[in-house]
Order: structure tokens, then C-alpha cells, then sequence
């Protein structure tokens, strides 16, 4: 998604997310997937907060733009926890997706991460 259309999806998103109380410090993503630093709450769970979120920001988008067949994330999200002092950064390189993937995919970064933070796959 580009241009307009995705700053609208980011800005939808983001109204959505307040109203359900789910607080995003940041978001934003290349074409083909969003990156988001959301605070949660006690009572909130990671998958209760992309279901939500994906399942009404699939709907919107569908409504909005008509193509051919519907519009669906995947089934799949990746999510890690940041520490306070990593907040800066983060922002950072959320606010920089469009530069930064300009150099590395997605997938190329998934992995680096995995590898350089000793996840297994």
C-alpha cells in the first residue's frame, strides 16, 4: 500500500486503536506490512490487540479500495517487548520504514533479528 492511501490506513488505524484503548506510540511499515510500538495494558493480551486491529483495518480497507477479491493480512504477526531505555530507537526505526527497507526486505531483517538476538527459528 502506498502513498495517501496507506497514510489514511495508518491514521484509520490509529482512531481505531484509541477507541478500543490500545495505545500506539508509533506505527508505520513498507508495502507490504506495518510495524507498531504499542503500550499494553494489564489486562490486554498481544493476540486479543492484532485481531482487533487487523481484523477491523482488513474490513476498512475493503470498504475503502476496490479491487479485485478482498484484502486480508496474514495470518501470522511478530511481536517483541522493548525496554525503556530502547524506546528512541524503536520510534526511530519505525518512523524510518520507507528508507530502511529501501536497503533490506523484510524477510532479511526477521532473520538478522532472529540470528542477532539468538532466537532460534
Amino acid at each position: 500500500m502506498v502513498g495517501k492511501t496507506r497514510l489514511d490506513l495508518l491514521n484509520h488505524i490509529r482512531e481505531y486503536a484509541k477507541s478500543k484503548k490500545i495505545c500506539i506510540d508509533h506505527i508505520n511499515g513498507g508495502d507490504d506490512h506495518l510495524h507498531a510500538l504499542i503500550s499494553m495494558d494489564h489486562d490486554q493480551s498481544i493476540g486479543s490487540i492484532m485481531n482487533l486491529i487487523k481484523g477491523e483495518s482488513a474490513h476498512w480497507i475493503n470498504k475503502q479500495i476496490h479491487q479485485e477479491g478482498d484484502f486480508s493480512w496474514q495470518p501470522e504477526y511478530w511481536a517483541v517487548s522493548v525496554g525503556e531505555s530502547q524506546l528512541k530507537s524503536v520510534r526511530n526505526y519505525i518512523r524510518d520504514q520507507e528508507a530502511h527497507h529501501n536497503l533490506h526486505t523484510f524477510e532479511e531483517e526477521r532473520v538478522a533479528f532472529m540470528k542477532d538476538f539468538g532466537f532460534d527459528e
